[in-house]
C-alpha cells in the first residue's frame, strides 16, 4: 500500500458509518437476504458462481449463533429456489467457535447436512491466528462426514505449509488466499513477493495431491501464476476455480471466465457491513480515497 494510502487506512474507522456506507455498496449485495440473492441470480447469469455470506463474527451470544444458523439455513433453500449455482461461507467465530466450540460444530453439521441434501458447499472461513488450531480441529471434525465442507488457508501465515500437510490425508477443498488480517512478523510473513510465493507454493502442493483448489486472488501475478499451474499439470476445470470478491476488480473476473476458467464470486450481505468494508477499504487505498472525498465533499 502507498504511503497515502496508509495514511487514509489509518483514518478509516473515525470515517462516519453513513459515509463508509457509500462505498461499501461497491462490495456489499445489501442487507437482506433478497439483496444477497438477487445479486447472486444477477452474476449466475452472466456465467459466474457464487458464495454468499451471511455478514457476521465474533458472537458472544449461544442464541445469536443459532440465528445465524437459521439465516444460512434460509440462504440454503433461496439459493435452491432461484437455481443459483452457488454455496455459503461462514466464519468459525459467527457460530460461536470463542463461545462454545462444541456448539460451533453442531451448528456446521446442521448446516453442512443441509447443504448436502440440497446438493450444496459449506466453505469453513479462516479468521485470524487467534483461532487457527480451533478452525483446524472444526474442519477435520466436519470433514469425516462431510465431503461438501471445505476450508479457507492464508499464504501469509508461517505455519499455513505444515497446517496443508497435516490436511491432505484429508484431500481437502482449499479456498487460497494471501490473508487480511493483521498479524506480527513472529506468526505472518510480512513480505510482498514472499506471500505471494507462498500461495503459488500452496496451490501447488493441492493440485499435485488431486485437492480441490480455489485461487482466491485480484492480484495478476498470482492470476498469472495460477493459469500456468493449471495448464502445467492438466487440471481439469472441475478441481479448480478462481474466487474473487464481489466489487473487486471485476473486469478481471470477467477476463478470467471469457478465457474459460470458472469464476466464483464472493457475495456479502447483511446488517453487519461496517467490519467487512472497512477492512476491504483499508485493502484498497483508492476506495479508500473515495471514501475520505464524499466526507469532504459530501458527495
Amino acid at each position: 500500500m502507498s504511503l497515502p494510502g496508509r495514511a487514509l487506512a489509518r483514518i478509516l474507522p473515525y470515517v462516519p458509518k453513513s459515509v463508509a456506507g457509500l462505498a461499501a455498496r461497491r462490495y456489499i449485495a445489501g442487507e437482506t437476504l433478497e439483496d444477497g440473492i438477487d445479486t447472486a441470480a444477477t452474476l449466475s447469469q452472466q456465467g459466474f458462481r457464487t458464495t454468499l455470506d451471511l455478514l457476521g463474527e465474533d458472537t458472544t451470544n449461544r442464541e445469536h449463533a443459532r440465528r445465524a444458523l437459521d439465516g444460512y439455513q434460509r440462504t440454503l433453500e433461496a439459493i435452491e429456489a432461484r437455481g443459483i449455482d452457488g454455496n455459503v461461507s461462514v466464519k468459525p467465530t459467527q457460530f460461536g467457535l470463542r463461545v462454545d466450540p462444541k456448539l460451533c460444530l453442531e451448528l456446521f453439521q446442521t448446516l453442512a447436512d443441509e447443504a448436502r441434501r440440497l446438493g450444496h458447499f459449506v466453505r469453513v472461513e479462516m479468521e485470524d491466528s487467534s483461532v487457527t488450531d480451533r478452525t483446524l480441529a472444526l474442519f477435520r471434525q466436519l470433514r469425516r462426514d462431510f465431503e461438501n465442507v471445505g476450508l479457507v488457508l492464508q499464504s501469509c501465515l508461517r505455519r499455513t505449509a505444515s497446517d496443508l500437510e497435516g490436511l491432505l490425508d484429508l484431500s481437502p477443498n482449499v479456498r487460497v488466499v494471501k490473508g487480511v488480517y493483521v498479524e506480527p512478523s513472529a506468526l505472518a510473513w510480512q513480505d510482498r513477493q514472499t506471500i505471494r510465493d507462498r500461495f503459488v507454493a500452496l496451490s501447488e502442493t493441492l493440485i499435485g495431491h488431486g485437492s480441490f483448489v480455489a485461487f482466491a486472488t485480484h492480484d495478476d501475478y498470482l492470476i498469472d501464476h495460477a493459469l500456468r499451474l493449471v495448464a502445467e499439470h492438466g487440471v481439469p476445470p472441475s478441481t479448480y476455480e478462481f474466487q474473487m470478491l464481489l466489487g473487486v476488480r471485476p473486469e478481471i473476473g470477467k477476463r478470467v471466465l471469457d478465457s474459460g476458467h470458472p469464476v466464483r464470486i464472493y457475495v456479502p450481505f447483511g446488517s453487519d457491513w461496517h467490519r467487512y468494508s472497512m477492512r476491504r477499504l483499508r485493502e484498497n487505498p483508492r476506495i479508500a480515497g473515495y471514501v475520505v472525498r464524499s466526507l469532504l465533499t459530501g458527495r
